[in-house]
């Protein structure tokens, strides 16, 4: 299942990486939400040249709404989601088949590696990879086989996703992390195995980065408030240092030097982190951008938590009353 909307420059190289996988008992669904761009043309290209690719379309540029609608079209006994922006080498699907065909896993996925052209993309792929900028999120640079909380892109039993009811489409970011929470509390755990790879475009400024995290920041909002059980320490880690330095701000006022020193311990964790960080990095303009890499990271989503609760709130309200009429 491929989820697309103005993809056109990558759409070409995920589906021929589809198609060249060693498992070639497949169905390729590519669901179109409403591109502005030649992205389906590039589809209606590869469907000429392979009958397995099928094209859906989906009016609402949704992803969760996307992938319910290719759901309800599956003829296989397992799904795998792979991004529009993305690629993956050839034993990926195979790989994937190996591991959900073992009795009792609910999902399962592998290391999601960021790719960037620009010396601000290099820094971003370098920043998520980094502990310091993703905190414990597994899939970013973990090494060992081990159950996880949360998969990129993930691979499910086709009965498991119809027995949930499929993805949110209430959510329009995040509703995969929902989606997976959901699957472990029916008792199926999920999988995380590093030697599966789907190397995937990061955002390639920093200012693409910050409206990214601003946006997951927004939706993890509403996904606390839905299920209060998935919130975790990292989570909450953010929003509280954004409150941190808003106070220290305001205190900058009138005494700048202990604003300074409350500062200085963040600073220089980020100085810390970056140096080790930029050493992967083949460029000195790109060694430059990880640090506001890190703070594009880690203040947009936290002002994302922020401003998304109260529209959680009100919304759940609603819900609430709706309900209750």
């Amino acid at each position: 299942m491929i989820p697309a909307r103005n993809e056109e420059a990558f759409i070409g190289d995920c589906l021929l990486a589809v198609r060249g996988q060693e498992y070639q008992n497949l169905q390729i669904i590519v669901v179109d939400g409403g591109s502005a761009d030649g992205t389906v043309d590039v589809v209606k290209a590869q469907m000429a040249e392979d009958e397995r690719i099928e094209l859906l379309h989906n009016p609402r540029p949704n992803i969760p709404a996307s992938l319910n609608l290719a759901v309800a079209q599956l003829r296989g006994r397992w799904m795998v989601r792979v991004d529009a922006h993305a690629t993956v080498e050839p034993r990926y699907v195979s790989r994937l088949v190996e591991r959900l065909a073992d009795s009792g896993w609910g999902g399962v996925g592998g290391r999601k590696v960021g790719v960037g052209v620009t010396p601000a993309g290099k820094a971003i792929a370098a920043a998520m990879e980094s502990k310091f900028g993703v905190g414990n999120s597994t899939y970013h640079h973990g090494t060992t086989l081990r159950e996880v909380e949360h998969i990129p892109f993930g691979a499910y039993p086709v009965d498991v996703i119809r027995r949930l009811g499929g993805w949110d489409e209430r959510l329009l970011v995040n509703q995969d992390y929902e989606f997976d929470h959901r699957v472990r509390l029916a008792g199926m755990p999920l999988l995380f195995d590093p030697q599966i790879e789907i190397t995937w475009h990061c955002r390639q400024s920093i200012t693409d980065l910050f409206g990214q995290y601003l946006r997951y920041g927004d939706g993890k909002a509403v996904v606390m408030l839905m299920h209060p059980r998935s919130i975790k320490a990292r989570h909450l880690l953010p929003p509280a240092f954004v409150v941190y330095a808003a106070a220290a701000a305001v205190l900058a006022l009138a005494r700048p030097s202990r604003a300074a020193a409350m500062l200085a311990p963040y600073a220089a964790a980020v100085a810390v982190a970056s140096v080790h960080t930029a050493r992967e990095l083949d460029s000195v303009p790109a060694r430059l951008r990880v640090a506001p890499a890190f703070l594009s990271m880690h203040l947009a989503w936290g002002l994302g938590i922020w401003r998304g609760l109260p529209k959680a709130v009100r919304s759940r309200v609603r819900g609430r009353a709706g309900a209750r009429r």
